[in-house]
């Protein structure tokens, strides 16, 4: 039986990446005969989302960003590697990788460990947005591993909406809500939000996220406070209330809404299989979780 591999790798005309690349290949090649590996290799740029189907693993070369942007294209539980082409412990001006578990380094041994499922499962939540439209359409936005923005996508303009979620019900002018998963909340979250010493349950890592309405007036942050900053499980619905707005997940494929259009954000997306082989990945945010 062939076990089918897609390759998805950074292209920008950098040398390391090319570089890792051509490693990446040969050790692929070395393998393809014994193991019966069939590998596909695709430019990010380039990736359609049928290519993704019917793949016993996606191996990611590039860095986080390379990730996010094509982890929406994998909606089932295949697994996905990650694989720093330009690690920061090798150049200072390189990858954190915080997804990315394996580097060209140690791929030779990770892959056959991966492939012989002697490696670390990580079940990721994902955000979603479901947007149900004037006229009654309903479109659901790409999955978002990291963070998930509600705004009006004429930034130099407020966002206007009501949120509700929960008990809370509040009509807002802000920056936009920002959404963020756990594990996501070092991406953009915690660059605009002061959240350092908080704590989290490793019990809600799985089912709860954290938002945060950008730019919110202070006297409604002290009146209170979790119309500014939350950490839910429970689904928030925006009505907008803005001329043109737009949800961004992951930075990725935006899709605008208007005036009286309906929003939900929850946890309800698939969840992504990274696989990893040292470490977990709430171990890499151990010190994070209770």
């Amino acid at each position: 039986m062939v076990y089918d591999i897609l390759v998805v790798y950074k292209k920008n005309f950098e040398e390391v990446h090319d570089l890792a690349l051509k490693k990446m290949i040969e050790s692929l090649k070395d393998l393809e005969d014994n193991l019966g590996i069939k590998s596909q290799y695709k430019a990010r740029e380039r990736v359609e989302k049928n290519d993704f189907q019917n793949k016993k693993m996606i191996i990611v070369l590039g860095g986080d960003g390379t990730l996010t942007s094509i982890s929406h294209n994998i909606l089932d539980d295949t697994p996905v590697m990650g694989v720093n082409s330009n690690p920061r412990k090798s150049d200072s001006t390189g990858s954190v990788g915080f997804y990315m578990d394996s580097d060209m380094s140690t791929f030779s041994e990770d892959v056959i460990n991966a492939i012989n499922n002697e490696c670390i499962t990580n079940h990721l939540p994902r955000l979603q947005a479901v947007i149900t439209t004037t006229s009654g359409n309903i479109l659901k936005s790409d999955p978002a591993l990291n963070d998930l923005l509600v705004a009006n996508s004429q930034q130099y303009m407020p966002s206007k909406y009501i949120m509700n979620r929960g008990e809370l019900n509040t009509t807002q002018h802000s920056s936009g809500l920002l959404f963020s998963t756990f594990f996501g909340q070092g991406a953009w979250f915690r660059h605009i939000c002061d959240i350092e010493g908080m704590i989290f349950d490793i019990k809600e890592i799985n089912k709860k996220y954290l938002v945060v309405a950008r730019d919110l007036n202070r006297d409604i942050r002290a009146e209170n406070p979790t119309a500014y900053l939350d950490w839910t499980s429970e689904e928030t619905t925006i009505t907008s209330n803005m001329h043109r707005g737009y949800v961004v997940p992951d930075g990725w494929n935006e899709i605008q809404f208007i005036r009286g259009a309906s929003i939900k954000v929850n946890l309800d997306a698939p969840k992504l299989n990274l696989i990893t082989f040292r470490n977990s990945m709430v171990s890499k945010l151990k010190e994070l979780i209770e």
